[in-house]
């Protein structure tokens, strides 16, 4: 965006801070769109530096990435273990106890 900005700077196509401001807040997708909303409520886009907003959304991509991150590797610790009953007969143990169903359970 600014290697553009400064490309038409050289043509005598100048924006204002604010319209630049604007220009970029339109441009992002919407999973931008609650960043955006606040940025839009909390600040005054007609005064703010686009350094500032340029900073303020890198911040926000940092964190969105950090927390993907670390939802990765939740996923990547949490396994399922299955484990093989196996059960010995015993010739003296021949009745079906409900209760001893239950505690393999």
């Amino acid at each position: 965006f600014t290697n553009i900005i400064n490309a038409l700077q050289a043509l005598d196509k100048t924006y204002s801070n604010s319209e630049m401001v604007r220009k970029i807040l339109r441009c992002l997708t919407r999973s931008w769109m609650p960043k955006v909303t606040a940025i839009e409520e909390a600040k005054n886009l007609n005064v703010l530096p686009l350094e500032d907003l340029l900073g303020s959304l890198m911040t926000h991509e940092l964190s969105m990435q950090k927390k993907d991150d670390d939802e990765e590797k939740e996923k990547k610790k949490k396994k399922i273990v299955a484990l093989k009953l196996s059960q010995i007969e015993d010739s003296e143990d021949d009745d079906d106890d409900p209760d001893e169903e239950l505690a393999f359970i």
